[in-house]
């Protein structure tokens, strides 16, 4: 797989020249550039992680890459998905990326893949590679991208990021522990928030990434020391890296077949109980809420669950704000009680979500409240576009 015929590879006059930094490097040479074009490269997702990774695995000469991504640009991306630009919102990020990579290396071969990546079509597009990066967000797809390289038999480079924070792995390599070693079991559904939701430093992903690119390049020259059995962790906010070791555990179960990862995460029994503690919650529409408020009535209270930085960012008029966080403690309980004074409760947060947990908390505690379906997100597009969108 990673030793091709490197007499059957030849490089062009212009590739002497565009790879001359490295081929000059003993620890690359001419043979480890042949190695670079020989190889090919399926990156899942061209996100945060995907957009740097899939830049440098390009100028480095990678002949051939895979992208899996299903996905539009969205503006919200551009802060930290630097392989696609203005032009590309609301286009396929997968088009974005292939365009940019013949940008910076026209003779590299991209394949794309728009789908979601399944238990259904994962093996078969995986198997024609020689490694996979996992650039992905979610837990049912990153244990999906594990199996599926257990069962091919070939190195997974993982990495993920939140807020400040990043970690970085070589997964299934040369005996090394794969994903499940270091996370035999999912979280519960959204005690992990997202990205969306948490928040993402920018830069970060393009640490994270290029580490990840690193460590691809290393696997294919088969140089250095790689990441296999340790697991780099990063803190941009202290500008620290510490390490820690990993071990193959012995007792673990054997992957045979590809399973139903949205079952394994507990996602469709997530989705149910939230179905189910919805609905006999009480809802109403953002155009409802613009008449309520132009009414000019003041028998209720318009409770605002998100946290403060977001309620900075824009808020609906006459909103107060007491965040989800403290409602789960138990301290924004009282609040609640001291502002609502006989008074009716509605509540928002950016999509509603966070809002119906906030009042399926505030029921057991005795209140009862109607949620806004869309939250913020949905006033801002539906009644006033002047409330900025995050």
């Amino acid at each position: 797989m990673l030793n091709p015929n490197l007499d059957d590879i030849q490089l062009s006059k212009d590739e002497y020249a565009r790879y001359s930094r490295h081929i000059i490097l003993p620890e690359v040479g001419l043979d480890g550039q042949k190695r670079l074009k020989a190889a090919s490269v399926l990156c899942v997702g061209t996100g945060g992680l995907g957009s740097p990774l899939l830049l440098y695995l390009a100028a480095a000469g990678i002949g051939r890459i895979g992208i899996v991504d299903f996905d539009v640009v969205d503006t919200s991306n551009l802060h930290r998905q630097i392989i696609h630009g203005v032009s590309w919102v609301d286009k396929p990020k997968i088009e974005s990326a292939k365009h940019r990579i013949l940008e910076i290396n026209p003779t590299c071969q991209v394949d794309l893949y728009e789908t979601r990546l399944s238990a259904e079509n994962a093996l078969e597009i995986a198997r024609p590679y020689d490694l996979v990066i996992d650039g992905t967000d979610n837990f049912p797809t990153r244990y999906l991208v594990n199996d599926v390289c257990v069962l091919l038999g070939k190195p997974n480079v993982y990495g993920s990021i939140f807020r400040f924070e990043g970690q970085a792995t070589v997964f299934n390599y040369e005996g090394g522990p794969n994903y499940r070693d270091l996370y035999p079991e999912p979280p519960p559904p959204g005690l992990v928030p997202s990205c969306a939701e948490g928040g993402v430093l920018g830069v970060l992903c393009g640490i994270i990434g290029t580490i990840q690119a690193t460590e691809a390049i290393k696997i294919i020259l088969g140089q250095g020391n790689t990441l296999s059995g340790r697991l780099l962790l990063y803190d941009a906010l202290e500008m620290k890296f510490r390490e820690l070791k990993l071990r193959p555990n012995p007792v673990r179960p054997v992957i045979e077949k590809l399973i139903d990862y949205e079952e394994f995460c507990g996602i469709p029994q997530a989705k149910a109980a939230e179905e189910k503690e919805r609905a006999g919650m009480k809802e109403m529409t953002v155009q409802e809420l613009k008449q309520l408020l132009d009414s000019n009535t003041d028998d209720y209270v318009l409770l605002d669950v998100r946290n403060p930085n977001e309620y900075e960012i824009a808020r609906i008029p006459g909103s107060v704000l007491v965040p989800l966080p403290d409602i789960e403690n138990g301290s924004g309980v009282a609040k609640v009680k001291e502002l609502l004074n006989g008074h009716k409760l509605i509540a928002h947060c950016k999509l509603g979500g966070r809002s119906a947990k906030a009042l399926a908390i505030l029921k057991d505690a005795g209140i009862e409240g109607t949620n806004v379906k869309g939250g913020i997100t949905a006033w801002s597009q539906e009644v006033d576009a002047s409330v900025p969108e995050y």
